[in-house]
């Protein structure tokens, strides 16, 4: 029994370091949000908010920050009705067609994002579509999707079928059977699935370098070039802005699956 405790002592204070070890540039990125100078250095001599006012005067990081969030939300929207629905179906039908699907699915996963951006930067040129919000959405939603359809296919494995059987036999159709039987039952998967897709398109860099325009440029873009000019300060607000909101995005998601536990805690 006390060997036990001490090699579990031991495993968490290892997994801690090595925790910390990789936490921390993002604490050096906060940090040096904050420096008065000019210079990206660390630590900071003095510390200022000066770089966080010259954000929100610059146009082209509030130009680039609208044009993350949207292409963020297009995305969510996109790869959240694709996996839920991909997902849904296999359930479905687990034939020949659904066992194809799965190894399909991972295929975005498993090509470099440089050449998933050069292929799709010819593509859309020859479809007409290059440097639009629509074609970084479209790229964003090749990561996106297998994200949420397996986050979709661990919810539906725990999902009790029988409800989905029992409305069709009180006459319900299939879209009515899916609304009033399977939706309230799996909300909480779909938001953390949406929430994963809004995350990983919030902070794509490579697609979006090669599929964007000055107009549609992401922040992760804007960010790049900055840097390729200058170690800009500038850069970790941003970065601190895209951590925030991350943070953020992972509470809500762990809210949002606890919430009976939240609701007994607050009765």
């Amino acid at each position: 029994m006390h060997r036990e405790t001490i090699e579990d002592a031991l495993f968490r204070a290892s997994y801690l370091s090595i925790l910390a070890f990789m936490l921390l540039p993002l604490a050096v990125v906060v940090v040096t949000s904050f420096a008065e100078s000019g210079q990206l250095l660390f630590p900071p001599e003095n510390y200022s908010l000066v770089h966080y006012r010259g954000f929100f005067e610059e146009t082209r990081w509030i130009s680039a920050f609208d044009n993350s969030i949207l292409v963020g939300v297009g995305t969510t929207i996109v790869a959240t009705t694709l996996g839920v629905t991909a997902a849904f179906g296999h359930e479905l039908d687990d034939g020949r067609a659904g066992q194809v699907l799965a190894p399909l699915v991972l295929v975005p996963l498993l090509i470099p994002p440089i050449i998933l951006g050069i292929s799709m930067r010819v593509y859309f040129v020859k479809a007409g579509m290059d440097a639009s919000y629509l074609s970084i959405i479209l790229a964003h939603t090749l990561w996106a999707t297998p994200l949420v359809y397996f986050v979709m296919r661990s919810v539906f494995s725990r999902f009790d079928w029988r409800l989905l059987d029992a409305a069709r036999d009180l006459g319900a159709g299939p879209i009515q059977s899916f609304v009033y039987a399977v939706l309230p039952n799996v909300k909480h998967g779909i938001f953390v699935g949406a929430l994963l897709a809004f995350i990983v398109s919030l902070q794509e860099f490579v697609m979006a370098l090669f599929l964007s325009s000055h107009n549609t440029e992401t922040i992760p873009v804007v960010a790049w070039t900055t840097l390729r000019q200058s170690l800009d300060p500038m850069v970790s607000v941003v970065s601190t802005f895209l951590i925030l909101i991350s943070i953020g995005a992972i509470a809500v998601a762990a809210i949002a699956t606890n919430l009976d536990w939240l609701s007994k805690q607050l009765s």
